[in-house]
């Protein structure tokens, strides 16, 4: 009570918690938009390989047609631990995992459900398994995702610590060098275990792996002048600019 006796309210503090607790205008989106391409990449490699009918060095520039997106998943895994930091992508980078083994989930209980008599007749089941059928089978989501773990996880580690390493400066250095690892981690892991497992044949396995490499290495050298406008953007928009110092790197740390 008060000096004259009338009741005076007492607002309690704010959690500490709540207080430091940061909220940005463009992190959904970019999340959004890393999942999206990563379903849509899944997707389409189960769906074609394509080939250029051309060669390097003698080896066939033939690729499955995921290649065309998955690199953007790379550009925007550069963006989100440029800006927002390792333990804000690592939650990204899970996601995008989760949602991954439930599309397989879902094209696999799709697959097994009895199709109507008109749709068997111009389409049918067969059509559907060797199209979208690669999505759901052991194989490719097997390659897949240990492909998936190993590569993101790496290229956020990379650029982290080359973020520190380097004050700052030169992000072109950190977004192809970062690729340059995390592509070659992935594309490899992708082919041997999508090979093994019966997915695509041991003849193609050299030719995808080093057409897959380059052409997704290629791309991210290709969109480093659109990444730096995007990590410029939204490093002016999200007032944040994030270093990973004393960052725990653990891809498996959920604090």
């Amino acid at each position: 009570f008060g000096s004259r006796g009338s009741l005076v309210r007492v607002q309690s503090p704010r959690p500490h918690s709540l207080v430091h607790m940061k909220t940005f205008k463009y992190y959904d989106f970019v999340m959004a938009s890393f999942v999206a391409v990563l379903l849509l990449s899944n997707i389409a490699s189960s769906a074609k390989i394509i080939d250029w009918n051309t060669d390097i060095f003698g080896l066939r520039l033939a690729f499955d047609a995921g290649t065309l997106l998955f690199p953007l998943s790379y550009i925007f895994g550069d963006i989100l631990t440029e800006v927002y930091g390792y333990a804000r992508a690592r939650k990204v980078i899970w996601t995008g995992f989760l949602w991954s083994a439930i599309m397989a989930g879902v094209f696999f209980v799709i697959q097994k459900m009895p199709g109507e008599s008109e749709w068997l007749g111009y389409a049918g089941n067969e059509a559907y398994a060797s199209i979208l059928g690669g999505v759901s089978t052991g194989g490719i989501i097997v390659a897949s995702l240990c492909a998936y773990f190993v590569g993101e996880f790496s290229n956020s580690y990379v650029l982290a610590k080359m973020k520190i390493a380097s004050a700052g400066k030169k992000l072109w250095a950190r977004t192809i060098g970062s690729t340059l690892i995390g592509q070659a981690l992935d594309t490899t892991v992708f082919i041997l275990i999508a090979c093994a497992l019966g997915v695509f044949p041991w003849a193609i396995a050299v030719s995808l792996i080093v057409a897959n490499y380059i052409f997704k290495v290629g791309i991210e050298v290709i969109l480093t002048p659109a990444t730096y406008k995007v990590v410029g953007f939204l490093k002016k928009a999200e007032s944040e600019d994030y270093y990973d110092k004393g960052t725990d790197f653990n891809p498996f740390y959920c604090k």
